[in-house]
């Protein structure tokens, strides 16, 4: 995750006074950067007095950052990002994509929700994702045991209509489902 930090009261008076951080740094380091920031700000101003906010004013995350977001509390998030595989991270994004609040997901912990996902990236020689899901419901008997002399007979089409739904496509190729 990358915030840019901005000096408040030099943005105000007409200056950009910023700089980019990427988090997760050492607090210390952080409250170093930011105070590196106001100080820029200062000089920048010409005050005499010490400037002391600061706001992001652009970001590079995978959640939604604010401006006013508190960055010791970003840090802290980045650091629990940091541990997500990329299935965390497409879980993340369903939910998120279902309506939940990320932060409020990440505070819980992304394995506390029952989470499905098929990610059909890699097959790129079919349209409907729906249907290749319900293609792999049928290969891993999902719909009971089917004779294979019978497969040619199951009508997919249907199938995936059924199946959107309960799932949704929340990225290219990628199904999942909130339990």
């Amino acid at each position: 995750m990358k915030i840019y930090i901005t000096d408040l009261e030099a943005y105000n008076n007409g200056n950009l006074i910023g700089e980019w951080v990427e988090l997760p740094m050492n607090e210390d380091l952080l409250a170093e950067s930011i105070e590196n920031v106001c100080y820029a700000g200062k000089k920048a101003c010409g005050s005499e007095h010490y400037h002391e906010e600061v706001f992001i004013t652009d970001y590079e995350a995978i959640i939604n950052v604010e401006e006013y977001d508190d960055i010791n509390r970003l840090n802290e998030i980045a650091e629990i990002l940091e541990e997500y595989s990329e299935g965390d991270f497409l879980k993340l994004k369903l939910l998120s994509h279902e309506g939940y609040e990320e932060r409020e997901v990440i505070d819980t912990g992304i394995d506390n929700y029952d989470v499905s996902i098929y990610d059909f990236r890699s097959n790129t020689s079919f349209t409907d994702t729906f249907e290749l899901l319900a293609m792999q419901f049928v290969d891993d008997g999902v719909y009971g045991e089917i004779p294979k002399s019978l497969e040619f007979y199951l009508d997919y089409e249907k199938m995936a209509r059924d199946l959107r739904m309960d799932y949704t496509e929340f990225e290219s190729n990628i199904i999942g489902r909130v339990f």
